[in-house]
């Protein structure tokens, strides 16, 4: 379990990154579309982990 929270903790610090950065640049007024975005934003991060980086 050494190297492994290195990589888990990097892929959420950019999906929080890329969903901040959507969510002020684009969808700021915008309600249920920003839910949707950051919803799909989060599934993809989700199974990229589960596919490359789960044990």
């Amino acid at each position: 379990m050494g190297s492994r929270p290195l990589p888990a903790v990097l892929l959420v610090l950019v999906m929080v990154a890329l969903i901040v950065g959507l969510d002020i640049a684009f969808f700021r007024d915008h309600g249920w579309a920003r839910l949707l975005l950051n919803v799909g934003i989060v599934l993809v991060f989700g199974a990229f982990y589960l596919r490359f980086l789960r044990e």
